[in-house]
């Protein structure tokens, strides 16, 4: 089991003939994920081999889906064509849309986000490192030899970040772990994926990590009060972040007392959640919690 993304995945690759779009296509095809196929109408009924593996390209996401019965796109576009690729991908009903593009105009998300509303399509992203079910599947970047499958679930605001949790508790595995993105409008967030993680039965804690800015961790820690019974582990980036700077993610600006990391770990305390001062610390709690499951 894992949440949004598994074994039968068909994933196609939004701008898979790009520099970005092609190297990280060859390294999913290597980590084991199920590539079927690239989107690009100026190259569509072209091929191109990456990683080994001979793969169409078709002119759009209805005619990938249509040909190949891809569930999940990954788009690696330059940002001016991202809300375009958003939308198309969405009017084709794709089930799973996971946008990798940092630097996407926050206007262009807002429309994106408001594009969603009422449709099939889950999105994540943007400016995240996507999604990796460990020995199953992986759409975007994460890389996929640093943990196995095991009973962890994370969701991070911060790719890095994602990648040294998963390498601090690779002896445990993860289920799933999903990078959500720092920009201040995401498709998936926190909240959504906790609940999944909640609904997994093969899931059993859950390490969540946030950062500065905006109050998203604390509805999370609100929403885990109310209605997740696993136990969960948590890690706030940027406890010494100075006021009122925008730092790195463009969603992590603090402002007064909301947003800094004091009090979003206090919100999370006052939810049951541990907090862990650093990863390595809130690593170190879940090994806890691990050891007594």
């Amino acid at each position: 089991m894992a949440i949004y993304l598994n074994s039968d995945s068909k994933i196609i690759v939004q701008g898979m003939t790009g520099g970005m779009g092609a190297k990280h296509t060859t390294l999913m095809v290597e980590s084991g994920a199920n590539i079927v196929g690239g989107v690009n109408a100026r190259k569509a009924g072209t091929t191109v081999e990456l990683g080994g593996k001979e793969l169409p390209v078709f002119g759009t996401v209805e005619e990938a889906m249509k040909e190949t019965g891809a569930d999940v796109s990954v788009a690696f576009v330059p940002p001016a064509f991202t809300k375009d690729a958003c939308i198309e991908a969405i009017d084709a009903e794709i089930p799973l849309l996971v946008v990798i593009t940092e630097g996407v105009p926050v206007q262009d998300t807002a429309e994106v986000f408001a594009y969603l509303e009422g449709k099939s399509t889950r999105m994540i992203g943007p400016n995240c490192p996507g999604i990796i079910s460990p020995e199953q599947s992986l759409a975007g970047i994460t890389p996929h030899t640093i943990a196995g499958k095991g009973p962890i679930g994370l969701v991070s605001k911060s790719g890095t970040l994602t990648y040294q949790m998963m390498y601090e508790l690779r002896d445990f595995g993860f289920t799933t772990a999903i990078g959500i993105g720092g920009d201040p409008i995401i498709g998936t967030t926190h909240i959504d994926a906790l609940q999944a993680f909640e609904d997994d039965p093969e899931t059993k804690a859950i390490v969540m990590i946030g950062e500065i800015g905006g109050d998203a961790e604390e509805r999370a820690a609100a929403y885990i009060k109310a209605n997740i019974t696993k136990p969960v582990v948590g890690y706030v980036a940027g406890f010494t972040a100075p006021e009122g700077k925008t730092m790195g993610h463009a969603g992590a600006i603090v402002s007064g007392s909301s947003g800094t990391a004091q009090a979003k770990k206090e919100a999370l305390e006052a939810a049951g959640v541990k907090v862990g001062k650093t990863p390595s610390e809130t690593a170190a709690l879940m090994r806890e919690i691990m050891q007594n499951l």
